[in-house]
């Protein structure tokens, strides 16, 4: 039999490319002769990230539609057509045997047209809040593999499997590293140590509130891994001088940071809501209210609403130091948070995803006119 050819799309953001990577990454274990093929959006990061994976990636003419007017609007429909035009050749030539995407508006035209050609495709939503670009694929999708529950009102029921979301694997065994990550960060080990992440490009409103913060952090004799993002960076990195105070762009070795740390102020992405579940630490969730839907509040709600973090939305950021300073104290309210929050982790999600996967690639190789 031919090797399989999968195709998979999605980006704009960590929270798209990184699943996506990781699904591709399993179905290469188990089918060590796969191709592979992403599609993305040609100017965003998943044109750097997935060739570093180790994946070709090709990209499309798309982006989204913003709030408020702009010229990218009236481009929309011109870019739309362009790349289910380019989508549609590279169907054609790469010959998936599946189509998956993780969201992002360049997996629209790709899997639109693998619709059209008959290809099995599969849908990984990773919030509580669908984007607009899953809604109108679940339409067609064979099948679609969420993060979240009652994702009835958005999705037809009988299509939808509760898998989780992927998550680094090496976050499995973060408890087995915290000596490691203490020394790996260079961390005072008598102190205790809190870890504010923005998402890879970062968050104004977070490192805002770090910033004015470094006294109270001083004080509460507690140290700070900061990840600022690479907008942010050349703004906050003279931080770098304090002590106690480390600012980075981007931290590499995301298992020894969340190992070392004993709370973690973050951003709702569903990625990092997935990866903080199976952490079980203390959290902050500081949710962006400048996203669709408003998702990563939904995101941060739906964990907070089972005990399992603390939710601080950006107009209440003026309470911050009361919220730090009362959890910091109170040990039973952080084993509380600790164990509720690790208590929602779903850790096999991807195996879980490529079963699915799995099937349907059985399903689209079956002879016709036979029942599986």
């Amino acid at each position: 039999m031919k090797p399989y050819n999968i195709l998979i799309s999605g980006g704009g953001t960590g929270g798209h490319i990184y699943p996506a990577i990781a699904i591709a990454n399993e179905i290469k274990m188990r089918y060590p002769n796969a191709n592979f093929l992403f599609v993305g959006a040609q100017d965003k990061m998943e044109m750097e990230k997935v060739p570093q994976a180790g994946y070709e990636i090709k990209g499309l003419w798309i982006a989204g539609i913003q709030r408020k007017f702009t010229i990218d609007n009236l481009l929309f429909p011109i870019k739309l057509i362009f790349s289910l035009w380019k989508s549609r050749k590279i169907i054609r030539k790469f010959q998936p045997n599946i189509a998956i995407g993780t969201g992002g508006f360049a997996s629209g035209p790709a899997l639109i047209m693998a619709n059209r050609k008959k290809i099995p495709t599969l849908i990984q939503e990773q919030n509580s809040f669908p984007g607009i670009t899953n809604k109108l694929l679940s339409k067609s999708a064979s099948k679609i593999c969420v993060a979240y529950d009652n994702l009835e009102r958005f999705f037809p029921s009988d299509k939808i499997i509760k898998t989780g979301n992927p998550v680094r694997q090496d976050l499995l065994t973060i408890y087995n590293k915290v000596d490691q990550g203490k020394a790996f960060f260079k961390l005072d080990a008598k102190m205790k140590t809190i870890l504010v992440l923005g998402g890879s490009l970062g968050a104004r409103k977070i490192n805002q509130l770090i910033a004015a913060h470094i006294d109270f952090f001083k004080k509460q004799q507690v140290q700070v891994i900061w990840q600022c993002g690479k907008f942010y960076i050349d703004e906050y990195k003279k931080y770098n001088e304090l002590d106690h105070i480390q600012v980075h762009q981007f931290i590499n070795k995301m298992d020894l940071a969340y190992a070392a740390a004993d709370f973690i102020i973050s951003r709702a992405g569903a990625s990092s809501v997935s990866e903080l579940c199976i952490v079980g630490k203390p959290v902050i969730f500081i949710p962006s209210p400048n996203v669709a839907e408003d998702h990563q509040t939904k995101n941060a709600k739906s964990i907070a609403d089972q005990h399992g973090a603390i939710l601080l939305p950006e107009k209440e950021l003026d309470t911050f130091s009361i919220v730090f300073e009362t959890l910091l104290k109170d040990k039973g309210k952080q084993e509380h948070l600790s164990e509720n929050i690790h208590e929602l982790a779903l850790p096999s999600a991807t195996t879980n995803i490529v079963n699915e996967v799995e099937k349907l690639l059985a399903y689209a190789n079956f002879p016709k006119g036979k029942e599986l």
